[in-house]
């Protein structure tokens, strides 16, 4: 990266718990709910990965991913991706979710799969957008209810994120060859008032989750996939397309 961090696998115990100080400096000290140690050394010796993100010998952000099997393909699930907010805008996720790539790649890995919130549309927006995946599950209150400030107390709907590593989409995508998409067959709208609500109006919050949550499951089910974000002043609409189109 042009500002000198260096993105490598952790290795060792020392490097694994400054991962966890580094959840918590992230997520806030009064969430409980960290993963521990014990995770990060068990992704490491069993085929997960454990990279971190340093700016000279500081650790700047992370990423966590286990293992997984399904179908008959074996995958990543990247559990977590963390960034510290004062290197936030300045490419370290991107940089994160690239070297994880390639060492998938390197390995005959080719797919991950991770959850986001649908709430959390500057995920969603890096997710499909900026990495060229792409989702067509919706996980309601995946995690269960939380002691998260983050979780606001509501259900941890998720959608899944499929980051399909050779596919020309994501090629496409990494390699900054394609445009923000305009137009789609469907699309599902958030408002703009939500962030705001996120700090003083939770019911408000937990009706715009239900709408979605009911839209993108009757979507899925149809075969679509959502594909992109469009932003605008009044809000961020998810586009979806037929499965079939990919």
């Amino acid at each position: 990266m042009s500002d000198g961090i260096v993105v490598r696998k952790c290795s060792g115990i020392e490097e694994f718990h400054r991962c966890v100080a580094l959840e918590k400096e992230i997520w806030g000290e009064e969430d409980l709910e960290v993963e521990p140690v014990t995770l990060f050394v068990v992704a490491s010796h069993t085929g997960g990965q454990v990279l971190g993100a340093f700016d000279g010998e500081r650790m700047v952000g992370f990423t966590l991913a286990v293992a997984g099997f399904r179908d008959g393909t074996v995958f990543l699930h990247s559990h977590m991706t963390g960034v510290l907010d004062e290197y936030r805008d300045r490419g370290v996720g991107r940089a994160l979710k690239l070297f994880q790539r390639e060492e998938a790649l390197g390995r005959g890995i080719r797919l991950v799969l991770w959850t986001f919130d649908p709430l959390e549309t500057r995920n969603g927006y890096f997710n499909l957008n900026r990495l060229g995946a792409i989702a067509r599950k919706y996980l309601p209150n995946h995690y269960g209810l939380t002691s998260s400030p983050l979780h606001l107390g509501l259900p941890t709907d998720r959608l899944s994120a499929e980051w399909r590593l050779d596919s020309a989409r994501v090629v496409a995508a990494i390699e900054e060859l394609t445009k923000d998409p305009e137009e789609a067959a469907a699309k599902i709208e958030l408002p703009s008032e939500l962030d705001g609500w996120k700090q003083n109006d939770r019911a408000q919050v937990a009706k715009v989750q239900a709408r979605v949550a009911q839209e993108f499951a009757a979507w899925f089910a149809r075969g679509y996939a959502a594909v992109g974000i469009r932003r605008s002043a009044t809000g961020a609409s998810y586009l979806l397309e037929p499965w079939s189109d990919f």
